[in-house]
């Protein structure tokens, strides 16, 4: 096991009835810029469950926050915070609200081009303002870790960055509250958190078991109760447990100490950029290939996967880990999510323009290993049709 520092300072409050606790979190003299998508909260009642629980508060509002949040976008926030004096910002909505936030929250008082907060190498970020989330949507994991991914609208980029600063300082998970999703985006949700287990799992052994054993009981749990979720939309157990899920996946606790890879979501972000696909859409795609490419360096951990994780125990090693990526593509098809470009009219003509993109925004070494380079990353698109 790798040496590492783990500090998570987000409070986690779970459970029913838990927004109408956000008043112990918050004191009456913050001046609080409540953001949110595009009106989901207003027809599940999230909004008005917010508005009465800081009844009395100085609430703004910046709403419209797009999936893929874009910068174009994201800035017109700034202006707001600056006329009200904004200290505290309440993001309402799943991983793109929450990642616009954590954007503005470390916009807002920048000083030079917003876009270099994603684009410098180390993050230029010196302060931030203080957010606090209430999470709709189990996927991203965003609600109780520092990172975020931001879109430009001008070119086809989007690109990952983070900081400590940006940790939420409470998140509330109301399992109710995602009871009306749309079967999609609950499958959405469930492919992105299974792709960030592996991108922190499924790399190579580093003698460290309780990671290990944390991220196949996550992976395990997805397996277990994705089919009952659709079965029974208005579970509470089931809900909850996914909703847990979706932050354990990517809370740091199953990717310290260990190699983290991450390639299949620079690869995918790439496809989301230039096609518009959901994110979760791009990572079904992408894995698959990848994980078919890298077979020999990741050999160990896939046949611990197919073990572990599928039960796969009779066969030739290399038969155990095909039908390992078998299962797992099976898995998002069967949930509802494709996993070839052909499916969305995609056709090799789009390579060379995601290599080039790849190219465009320095990703030329990829992977737990460093070794995924243009070429390989050709390969695995390739691999995708």
């Amino acid at each position: 096991m790798k040496n590492f520092t783990l500090h998570n300072p987000t409070k986690i409050i779970f459970g029913k009835g838990q927004i109408a606790t956000l008043s112990n979190e918050l004191s009456k003299d913050k001046k609080i810029l409540l953001t949110y998508g595009l009106g989901s909260i207003k027809k599940n009642g999230v909004y008005d469950q917010i508005i009465k629980a800081l009844n009395g508060y100085t609430i703004f509002e910046f709403g419209g926050i797009e999936p893929n949040p874009k910068l174009e976008q994201l800035v017109d926030a700034i202006p707001i915070i600056k006329k009200h004096n904004i200290d505290f910002l309440l993001a309402a909505g799943g991983g793109s609200v929450i990642d616009g936030t954590k954007f503005i929250a470390a916009a807002a008082y920048f000083e030079g081009d917003p876009w270099e907060i994603m684009t410098n190498d180390p993050s230029p970020i010196k302060s931030a303002l203080p957010i606090g989330c209430v999470l709709t949507l189990p996927a991203a994991g965003s609600e109780m870790n520092c990172g975020m991914v931001i879109s430009k609208k001008a070119y086809p980029d989007k690109l990952g960055s983070g900081h400590d600063l940006l940790y939420p300082k409470f998140s509330i998970l109301d399992p109710t509250v995602t009871y009306d999703l749309p079967p999609k985006q609950i499958a959405n949700g469930i492919v992105d958190t299974f792709v960030h287990v592996i991108e922190q799992y499924l790399t190579y052994p580093a003698d460290a078991a309780i990671q290990d054993r944390f991220a196949e009981g996550i992976l395990l749990t997805l397996i277990d109760i994705a089919p009952k979720v659709f079965a029974d939309l208005h579970n509470y157990n089931f809900r909850a447990n996914l909703m847990w899920s979706a932050t354990c996946a990517l809370n740091d606790l199953i990717g310290v100490g260990v190699p983290n890879d991450w390639a299949t979501h620079r690869l995918g972000h790439e496809i989301t950029a230039r096609f518009g696909l959901d994110h979760a859409e791009s990572l079904a795609i992408v894995l698959p290939s990848l994980l078919n490419v890298k077979r020999e360096q990741k050999r160990g951990k896939l046949l611990q996967y197919s073990e572990r994780v599928w039960n796969i125990k009779y066969g030739t090693d290399d038969e155990k880990i095909d039908k390992a990526i078998f299962h797992t593509k099976d898995f998002f098809q069967t949930i509802g999510v494709k996993t070839r470009f052909r499916d969305y009219g995609i056709n090799a003509d789009a390579v060379p323009d995601l290599l080039k993109q790849l190219e465009i925004h320095g990703l030329t070494s990829l992977g737990e290993h460093g070794d995924i380079d243009l070429k390989q990353s050709e390969q695995i698109y390739l691999g995708c049709l």
